[in-house]
């Protein structure tokens, strides 16, 4: 490996801290409930979209190597200015707002187990740990992530095997388990399902903030981002089918903690639920962290392009960190714990993510076109989407068909944003008295 470079396995293991968070110790109860059995299959379709976003992302990666915005850095350098500051803005609260969610989750767990403190009290004290952690530099942070997964895994996998040993062990496993009720039955359940899980699979993005401290650059980041999304996938399936070994998919609820209920449903050692919060504490712990680093670097390559004042581009160039934007992303995410509304929070996060998804592979096209009016003389990425652009093409279908599907208030949120930081981009261009760009759509 090269010398102060990050393995493409530490990479990989920080995009599974960023997607193996909080959502499979509380999503994959809420998938089952709404679609029950069929959850296995709404993992399926949302683990094959998002191994398309991500070879998108891969070929992006590999175009800007040196880019530390991701998905905003892509929609910079394809269109501009106008939705640049849009879709940045956008994406860096969605990661700085999940930092506030899933350290809130962080501190729920902890409350519960030790019965002592507040659940916001714990949420503080982590933000506060995990931003002094980042201020050590991006290679103390991605190795204390690499051993946050490490642990969280395993413990995931403890459960998959208990589950297995009591169903093959004990007598109250039936195939029934897997049936799907009538009324959580066909293709509407399935999808509100997916509108669930296709959250449990973000974070992979955080990957393509520090593409260029990866070992063999572009082509390990593009190895890392889709090795990450793969194996996630295969630990969801794992860990939803080992769930509905436990408990009858008619058993499950939206709850906080599907995998204690599972256990506790098949009269499985008290250790084990402890052991599963545990996991949890970790898992959450590895997302918030992982979400701190990205958020930092994204609100950096915003700053460095202009489009937010320079306060934000304070950068220690030695230890490879966003400093003001680590303790910016803090700042804001100990705020959002007292917003009050968490719906709120989270409707920002998603609306975010999924317009910034969105926009990545429209970017792609774009880049795309500019090689091919290149003709001989382009330059080829290390990295390309296979079967482009009929992938492309259905990941953006079905990303806006999850936009218009998104909660109506989650939905107004986000195009009230979208709004609101459209006109904030024209005043400042205003008082900034730039030129207007006036270009002809169609030639007359």
């Amino acid at each position: 490996m090269e010398k102060g470079k990050i393995s493409v396995g530490k990479a990989t293991a920080v995009g599974l801290g960023a997607i193996i968070g909080s959502g499979i110790f509380v999503l994959s109860g809420t998938a089952i409930a709404l679609a029950g059995a069929d959850a296995l299959l709404a993992f399926v379709i949302i683990g094959v979209l998002a191994i398309i976003i991500a070879m998108e992302f891969g070929e992006l990666t590999a175009i800007l190597p040196y880019k530390k915005g991701s998905g905003y850095s892509y929609a910079y350098e394809a269109f501009g200015s106008e939705l640049g500051f849009i879709s940045g803005i956008l994406l860096y609260f969605s990661f700085a707002s999940s930092v506030s969610v899933i350290t809130l989750g962080f501190g729920s767990y902890l409350h519960s187990l030790l019965g002592i403190g507040t659940p916001i009290l714990f949420a503080i004290l982590e933000i506060a740990i995990l931003t002094v952690l980042n201020l050590k530099g991006i290679k103390k942070a991605v190795q204390a992530d690499f051993w946050f997964v490490i642990i969280k895994l395993a413990v995931l996998f403890i459960f998959i095997a208990a589950a297995a040993f009591i169903a093959l062990a004990g007598k109250s496993f039936s195939a029934s388990y897997f049936s799907t009720a009538s009324s959580k039955n066909g293709i509407v359940a399935i999808f509100e399902a997916s509108m669930v899980v296709f959250f449990a699979y973000s974070g992979f993005q955080v990957i393509t903030t520090f593409t260029s401290r990866i070992s063999g650059g572009a082509k390990g980041a593009s190895k890392a981002i889709i090795s990450a999304v793969i194996i996630s996938m295969a630990v969801y399936i794992l860990v939803i089918f080992a769930m509905l070994l436990l408990a009858p998919a008619s058993a499950y609820t939206v709850s906080g903690d599907p995998l204690a209920f599972a256990l506790h449903y098949a009269h499985a050692p008290n250790a084990l639920s402890i052991l599963v919060d545990i996991g949890a504490l970790f898992a959450t712990t590895s997302a918030a962290l992982a979400m701190v680093l990205t958020s930092s670097r994204i609100l950096y390559q915003i700053s460095a392009d202009g489009l937010v004042p320079r306060l934000f581009k304070k950068y220690n160039k030695q230890s490879d960190v966003a400093v003001n934007g680590v303790i910016i992303t803090a700042a804001i995410a100990v705020l959002m714990l007292f917003a009050g509304n968490i719906y709120i929070i989270t409707a920002i996060s998603n609306f975010g993510l999924l317009f910034s998804y969105l926009i990545a592979g429209i970017a792609l096209v774009h880049f795309r076109r500019l090689r091919k009016k290149a003709g001989a003389n382009a330059r080829h990425p290390v990295f390309k989407l296979p079967a482009y652009p009929y992938l492309t093409i259905i990941a953006s279908i079905l990303l806006i068909a999850f936009i218009m599907s998104m909660p109506r208030q989650a939905l107004s949120v986000g195009i009230a944003l979208l709004i609101a930081l459209l006109v904030v981009y024209y005043f400042i261009r205003e008082f900034k008295e730039e030129k207007v760009i006036k270009a002809r759509l169609f030639s007359q």
